[in-house]
């Protein structure tokens, strides 16, 4: 597929400096340009590819000024990088898309095929499953008994959903993610630790996309929920009772322990932790490697483990770096003190 720059200045509103007739069929980083591609430019750090590119078209922020020639075609937008992100939308939903059942996949006939639905081979969907119309359903996914999936869902090669899960329309799930295997749920007994039975469901609402290896486990009771909107990394657990609020986004390795419920446009760095029975509210900012034990006020940024305050914590590293000296100083006032009184 290949588009000019007037087509693409009139997809995204933009404003062409150079030719409009220039022409690209692929995407590229700026430093990485090439004749044909499509490249941006948000952060100013990279402004001095521009001069140097290779790409046939650049997208660049309405302020950004030139301190030299660019021999590029420019497409000015408020913002380069949504823009970016609009047009590769625009490029993935035109892909084509594969439909059919393959012959190696097994479908029980009590299951509900929508239209344009595709199912790779070696795909197992279940008694009673529902499959909503122009899913996608890669090679090895496993679709438990009585699942229901919306539509225009994307699930990739060895995903698993267990028994009973629901997930809206426009669901991405990526490679060996699990939905809905038992949470972690065992109680002390005479001989050893007795299985609490978990007998829940997760529900995963529209727009959502999770990552690669990520685990989402099934309620005690009740549901697991994932509201519309949220963007989930790779290698994130959310264990048993957990909910996470609309348009919230963490990155990879974040761990949540049961029944933690987390509040609307959150964000949450890599390797955050979060204690069980906690409520996390609405646009609380969680720093990398955060340990948040308790509730939270919301819109607020918290870093450190335990979680707190920027502040707070700068002023404790600050102080942390001199407890040597510090430790040095008391024991030497102590021998002070203690000649001091051996002396009367």
């Amino acid at each position: 597929m290949e588009f000019t720059a007037k087509q693409i200045a009139e997809m995204i509103g933009g404003r062409i400096e150079g030719n409009e007739n220039a022409a690209v069929h692929t995407f590229a980083k700026i430093e990485e340009g090439q004749e044909g591609a499509l490249s941006f430019l948000s952060n100013p750090k990279y402004k001095h590819f521009l001069y140097d590119t290779h790409s046939s078209i650049v997208l660049i922020n309405d302020d950004l000024q030139l301190e030299q020639p660019v021999t590029t075609t420019l497409i000015r937008v408020p913002d380069a990088y949504e823009a970016v992100a609009k047009l590769l939308q625009i490029y993935e939903s035109i892909k084509p898309r594969k439909t059919g059942v393959d012959t190696l996949a097994f479908v029980s006939p009590k299951a509900t095929i929508g239209k344009d639905v595709y199912i790779g081979p070696f795909a197992c969907i279940g008694d009673g499953a529902v499959i909503g119309d122009g899913t996608q359903i890669y090679p090895n996914v496993v679709i438990g008994e009585g699942v229901t999936i919306g539509q225009k869902c994307l699930l990739y090669p060895n995903v698993t959903i267990y028994q009973g899960c629901k997930l809206g329309n426009a669901v991405t799930i990526h490679a060996g993610s699990v939905i809905g295997a038992d949470g972690f749920g065992f109680a002390p007994g005479t001989e050893g630790y007795d299985k609490i039975p978990q007998i829940g469901i997760v529900i995963i609402e529209d727009n959502v996309e999770i990552g690669a290896n990520t685990c989402i486990d099934r309620s005690t009771m009740g549901a697991t929920v994932i509201h519309r909107g949220v963007k989930l990394d790779n290698l994130i657990q959310v264990a048993h009772n957990c909910e996470i609020g609309e348009n919230t986004v963490m990155s990879a390795q974040v761990g949540m322990a049961g029944s933690t419920k987390i509040g609307q446009w959150c964000m949450v760095g890599g390797q955050a932790g979060f204690a069980g029975h906690i409520h996390v509210a609405d646009k609380t900012f969680v720093g990398a490697q955060c340990g948040v034990i308790s509730n939270t006020k919301g819109n607020e940024q918290l870093i450190g483990s335990p979680a707190m305050e920027p502040k707070t914590y700068f002023r404790g590293m600050a102080i942390l770096k001199h407890l040597p000296d510090m430790y040095r100083e008391l024991a030497q006032l102590k021998r002070q003190v203690e000649e001091m009184q051996n002396s009367k």
